[in-house]
């Protein structure tokens, strides 16, 4: 990634103005109210300790492609250590973020702005978050919805009905979507793919497993 390309991404992030989405909040429109069995649900992804979860990244923001890798490891019960580097290796960007906190290490001076920070912060926490604490479940034909609350907005956890399997986890206020992250996986314990998709910014992160 070059130095002109990041700082091209930093001038887009300031540049941009936050306007309201056109997508209403449909999460669980229609849906039926079930019994909560669980109060708290537990992502299966990014679980492991002894794995080191390494991926591509190709990031698009206005109209601009910048690629490298994206590594995350959990390194206790709630903090997850993630470090984005270039395609050749060099760290671009160094941090440690659980429920309440977020450490950076390192960063190089091009990304070094807040509004930048905060939204990876916000992103990557909605990732790697280890418990939600469930307030509402719904039942759709194909999927199971749990609602939980997140300050003053909503976090929406799909699951696929046939197998429990993780799908999406929503970001929302009461009436707008701000963030959609899906999962493509043959299994309940490793994403191949994962799509962060914004819906108030032309911002979107596709990691795709680096094999």
């Amino acid at each position: 990634m070059g130095k002109s390309k990041i700082q091209f991404l930093i001038i887009n992030f300031f540049l941009v103005v936050l306007c309201l989405s056109c997508a209403t909040n449909s999460v669980v429109t229609n849906q039926k109210v079930i019994e909560t069995e669980s109060k708290s649900y537990y992502p299966s992804y990014f679980s492991n300790s002894e794995i080191d979860y390494v991926y591509k990244a190709n990031i698009s923001v206005y109209g601009n492609e910048l690629s490298g890798i994206f590594i995350a490891k959990k390194i206790s019960d709630s903090i997850h250590r993630v470090v984005f580097t270039t395609e050749f290796g060099n760290k671009l960007l160094d941090f440690e973020i659980s429920e309440n906190e977020f450490k950076v290490n390192s960063i190089v001076p091009e990304l070094d702005r807040k509004i930048l920070i905060n939204t990876l912060k916000t992103d990557f926490k909605l990732l790697l978050k280890s418990q939600f604490k469930i307030s509402e479940s719904y039942k759709g034909e194909t999927e199971l919805i749990l609602k939980s609350l997140d300050k003053n907005k909503y976090n929406f956890i799909i699951l696929s009905s046939t197998d429990n399997k993780l799908t999406n986890i929503i970001h929302a206020s009461k009436r707008k979507q701000k963030i959609n992250i899906s999962f493509s996986a043959k299994n309940n314990t490793f994403a191949e793919q994962i799509v962060i998709q914004h819906y108030n910014l032309d911002l979107k992160i596709v990691l795709s497993y680096f094999k």
